[in-house]
């Protein structure tokens, strides 16, 4: 029998299939539910510290201040003798989910200023997170904020948080860096020991009828995988960071390309929620068999064998494959220019 295990920021994980931050992942019952489908370990939702500023202006604002001005109303509105937060109840569940499962529960923080992340990653690690993936959802939105002032807010966000904790800790990356594989060398270098390729960024769309700009979430598709098994070809043997892909991959044949192309792990999301836990024990009853009808021992032996470095043609991971699909688009029938 083909042996699915594989290893991801110095865990040691049964196969390479980890559900990411969902709603899934974030209830105990359908946590259970995904370890019950074979789930080598989960990622949290993530603790945005920027829900944290927010519950805690407004509890300034409708307690501490309530008697501002209104001398009468001093014991109006009494504080809370014991009130639960945001962080607080992240932390709990991440206790709660450490109790109950066997597998890694992987926690996911998204911080907003430096003293943020430091102060809550030292209480994921407390909590009992067996590793930190951080997620710097940072947009450049000023025109004057240049690629390299971008990139060196990652570094030093990762650098101090790296050292501020004894975890292992991966960074989300963004799929809009110009020089992916030197930014992830550079992560490397100050101590992160794997990268998630890509995050989803949710885009905003306009309404037609009332001109407002309004959020829209749309699910991944297959077809947004083939972005990071590009650049997971390409960036494997260039460093020593695990490698997770995340965004797209929904079937057992995606996450093969993934681990051929070099990935450690694939992270799922919306196949599972779409289908639930049972795509994810269909995907690994999928891949068990692939890789027995083609007499892989293991996964270890399948992965980054068709990365940029072991490909037979590692130009098709470059510019040349964009001319050959230009070449050999046939347009639709009936259609005429």
């Amino acid at each position: 029998m083909a042996d699915l295990s594989s290893a991801y920021l110095g865990l040691a994980l049964k196969n390479p299939l980890i559900p990411s931050s969902s709603p899934l992942t974030g209830d105990l019952d359908g946590a259970r539910r995904l370890e019950d489908a074979g789930a080598a370990a989960i990622v949290l939702p993530s603790l945005f510290e920027e829900t944290i500023l927010a519950e805690e202006a407004r509890m300034t604002r409708f307690l501490d201040d309530q008697g501002i001005g209104h001398g009468e109303a001093d014991s109006f509105r009494p504080l809370p003798a014991r009130f639960q937060g945001t962080e607080e109840t992240y932390l709990n569940r991440l206790r709660q989910l450490k109790e109950a499962l066997a597998i890694p529960v992987i926690a996911s923080l998204n911080g907003t200023t430096d003293g943020g992340w430091l102060s809550h990653a030292t209480s994921l690690a407390e909590a009992g997170a067996d590793a930190l993936e951080l997620n710097i959802y940072y947009l450049a939105a000023d025109p004057l904020a240049t690629a390299a002032a971008v990139e060196a807010r990652y570094l030093a966000v990762a650098e101090k948080l790296v050292a501020s904790v004894d975890l292992p800790v991966a960074v989300k990356l963004s799929p809009q860096f110009t020089a992916p594989l030197d930014l992830v060398r550079a992560l490397e270098r100050v101590g992160v020991r794997g990268v998630a390729l890509f995050n989803r960024f949710y885009q905003p769309d306009i309404d037609l009828e009332t001109l407002e700009v309004v959020p829209r979430l749309a699910l991944s598709t297959p077809e947004e995988a083939l972005l990071r098994i590009r650049w997971t070809a390409m960036l494997r043997g260039h460093t020593r960071c695990a490698i997770a892909v995340t965004g797209g991959f929904h079937s057992a044949d995606d996450a093969l390309k993934a681990l051929l192309a070099g990935a450690d792990v694939v992270h799922l999301c919306s196949v599972l929620l779409r289908e639930g836990p049972a795509a994810l024990a269909a995907m690994l009853v999928a891949l068990r068999c692939w890789l027995e009808e083609r007499e892989y021992e293991s996964v270890d032996q399948l992965k980054g064998s068709l990365s940029c470095q072991h490909a037979p043609d590692p130009a098709a991971y470059a510019r040349a494959n964009y001319v050959q699909v230009l070449e050999n688009y046939s347009v639709p029938s009936g259609v005429r220019f």
